[in-house]
């Protein structure tokens, strides 16, 4: 399946109802207490839906939110959880909206975060789960001790896929160099580089949950990922056909939309470098950003200039030093520099 990127406004409402805050404890009172809830976060002006009800405009804390839990109704708060603006309010959305919801509470906020576009949170009594909705959006929020276990098990999947990610990468460039590089070589890298992405926002989706509770979980995913996004950039540079070159954000987007059979189809990684029709077995070669950026004290600007000017890694090797110099910002020092450094590389067996 493509993986499923959360919006900015669930993500937002997400911090709100983290562990650490004063909202999920009052939820976390509330599961404790075998009650249920429906909490809406708004400024208070929830349009020609609210009936009844008594306003409160008060601090909210987790026992008022929890002793307020009783009554039956809504309990309406402010936009950032901070207050407590009504209770006991009965909620009329419209009807005509769509819901896969079976219980009224949770069908009454399914309604209710798609007509107002504001979060809107259900309680339930019977299953013990807190839904968050947002917009059209739906999120069941976890235990703190189930997600540190999933979190725990993504980290060591992330952990042996990026191990395999670096011998493609490593691979990969020793086919660079000596330019056997095919179609079904670059597309496996592509595949295993947007696995890496997708346990990692599996990951991320933790950690926003785990609030106070995900700090190590986050170091540990920053330091896996170190490297990873610039060197997929490089590969897209490298690759894309060049009539058509597509940006590294449309190929991201591009790539997130396949599910896991296509992903790991040569063709469709063809699609993603607008090499549409080109066979497995087709030879590429690559322009030579992702080779020339590993040698040292060698900065962007210039670069963009050798690919610009010879358009290929292996015009780039064949080049002597007056043809080098002929890029700007390239001098004697600096283009001895780059045969050096490419001449490193192949004989290292890179890397």
């Amino acid at each position: 399946m493509p993986r499923r990127r959360l919006s900015p406004a669930l993500i937002d409402a997400l911090r709100l109802v983290a562990p650490g805050t004063a909202l999920r404890a009052g939820l976390e009172r509330i599961l404790q207490a075998q009650q249920g809830a429906l909490v809406v976060l708004t400024s208070g002006q929830v349009g020609g839906i609210r009936s009844g009800g008594f306003q409160i405009d008060t601090e909210m804390t987790e026992q008022r939110l929890s002793e307020l839990a009783k009554m039956d109704g809504a309990i309406i708060l402010s936009p950032d959880g901070g207050r407590i603006l009504w209770a006991n309010v009965q909620l009329m959305p419209s009807p005509d909206i769509t819901t896969q919801e079976t219980g009224t509470r949770h069908r009454t906020a399914e309604r209710t975060a798609h007509q107002l576009g504001v979060p809107v949170i259900a309680v339930s009594e019977d299953m013990r789960t807190i839904g968050l909705y947002v917009h059209s959006e739906k999120y069941r929020l976890q235990s703190i001790p189930t997600l540190l276990q999933r979190a725990d098990q993504a980290l060591a999947t992330l952990s042996r896929y990026r191990v395999r990610l670096d011998e493609l990468f490593k691979n990969l460039s020793q086919l660079e160099l000596q330019d056997l590089v095919t179609l079904e070589d670059v597309g496996d890298a592509m595949s295993r580089f947007e696995v890496v992405r997708r346990i990692a926002d599996e990951i991320h989706s933790f950690v926003l949950e785990l609030g106070i509770d995900g700090r190590l979980i986050q170091l540990q995913l920053d330091e896996l990922m170190v490297g990873v996004d610039g060197e997929g950039a490089l590969l897209v540079r490298d690759y894309a056909r060049s009539s058509r070159l597509r940006s590294y954000e449309r190929c991201l987007h591009a790539l997130s939309q396949l599910d896991d059979d296509e992903l790991w189809s040569a063709e469709s990684t063809a699609r993603v470098l607008s090499l549409d029709g080109e066979g497995a077995a087709r030879s590429l070669s690559p322009r030579g950003y992702r080779l020339l950026t590993k040698i040292p004290r060698l900065p962007a600007v210039v670069v963009d200039g050798l690919v610009r000017r010879f358009e290929s890694l292996q015009r780039v090797r064949k080049a002597n030093l007056d043809e080098l110099m002929e890029v700007d910002g390239v001098g004697e020092g600096r283009a001895r520099n780059i045969a050096a450094g490419l001449e490193r590389l192949a004989e290292a067996g890179l890397l």
